[in-house]
């Protein structure tokens, strides 16, 4: 009900949308179903006094009917969506309040970076020097830019009530522009399925006056602790129900890191590499950058056991060790699942695994 209910601009218009669009659609549905009622009624064959035409075949006025009104509801479905479409584009910056308000000329958006997490989320707020854990807040009336990426599979930020849902999407960063109008408390979850502690990858989303927002801000600053390279590693592994957790201060560079798939010492990051590519590429000396592009964060810091191996009461999968060819050297492509099987889309050795990939693929 939220969906039909929302507290924020950009829902409220894609609300509409879906009034409209059911409303067209209708107009022609309503009419078929009673029609056909109607025909199965009268035209029954205990009803004698029904016309009884055997030899009838054609009505121009019925064609028209038939055929134009559908071609009508098609045509105006189109502009709908193709107006909407751009009208709603989650990376076009908000151009109104809501319906009757425009954005006034000297206010600043909110800039939120946010991270998908096995299995919770990590808000920075980079213009605040703040960061959040299963926690987000807004100024009512304010625009809010969402930066969205993930540590390590795809997942989708969704808050009903704000704004439709934006995938979240390893080594990407997509957008989303939003404003909240009314003040309360609004659920925030994951809608895309990312493993076995998606159920509980919830926050909450509090739309908050100005002063409450600052007087929220301050609580995370006094009660929050540091977010830096070694806490974000630690934070990243899978864990689940993880609690709210406030950090006063974040490394200034880590949301890049994370976006760049080099959080983890030792990885280089993705705009490095695509740098290298529009240099020409590192030639045959690049073979040693190979270790540094393989990504596996739902197992970082973890030791790997060979296969039917016990796996320690961490409450973690261990990672299982690729299998050996037939010469005994490692299979190249190879991404392993925490059954041990390849994971889909990596082949059979000859293909590099999609996490192996530089932003050229």
């Amino acid at each position: 009900m939220v969906v039909m209910a929302p507290s924020g601009d950009i829902a409220a218009q894609q609300r509409d949308l879906i009034v409209i669009s059911t409303v067209l659609m209708l107009l022609i549905i309503v009419p078929v179903i009673f029609l056909t009622l109607l025909f199965a009624w009268r035209y029954r064959r205990s009803n004698t006094a029904a016309t009884y035409a055997p030899e009838w075949h054609h009505s121009t006025r019925l064609e028209i009917v038939i055929w134009a009104a559908p071609l009508a509801i098609i045509i105006a479905l189109g502009a709908v969506t193709w107006i909407s479409t751009h009208k709603l584009d989650p990376y076009r910056p908000l151009d109104r309040l809501d319906a009757e308000r425009a954005i006034p000329a000297d206010t600043k958006p909110l800039t939120v970076e946010v991270v998908a997490l096995d299995w919770k989320w990590l808000f920075f707020y980079p213009e605040l020097g703040i960061a959040t854990v299963n926690e987000l807040a807004a100024p009512v009336d304010m625009p809010v830019n969402f930066k969205i990426t993930s540590s390590s599979v795809m997942n989708s930020f969704y808050i009903p009530a704000l704004a439709g849902q934006i995938y979240a999407m390893p080594g990407m960063e997509t957008k989303l522009h939003a404003v909240i109008n009314r003040e309360g408390e609004y659920e925030g979850f994951s809608a895309n399925y990312s493993g076995a502690g998606f159920s509980h990858m919830r926050f909450k989303f509090h739309g908050l006056t100005r002063e409450g927002f600052d007087a929220w801000v301050a609580k995370v600053k006094q009660q929050g602790t540091m977010l830096n390279r070694d806490a974000y590693l630690k934070l990243e592994k899978p864990s689940e129900k993880e609690p709210v957790r406030y950090y006063a201060g974040a490394d200034a560079d880590l949301y890049d890191a994370i976006l760049n798939m080099c959080a983890t010492p030792g990885k280089m990051c993705m705009n490095e590499m695509m740098h290298i590519d529009m240099m020409g590429g590192g030639g045959k000396e690049s073979a040693e950058n190979r270790e540094k592009l393989q990504y596996d964060n739902r197992h970082a810091g973890e030791d790997v056991v060979e296969p039917g191996a016990t796996v320690p009461a961490t409450g973690v999968p261990a990672q299982v060790e690729p299998p050996k060819s037939t010469d005994g050297n490692d299979m190249p492509g190879m991404d392993m699942q925490h059954d041990g099987h390849p994971m889909p889309g990596t082949g059979n050795g000859a293909d590099p695994a999609p996490a192996q990939l530089n932003n050229n693929n």
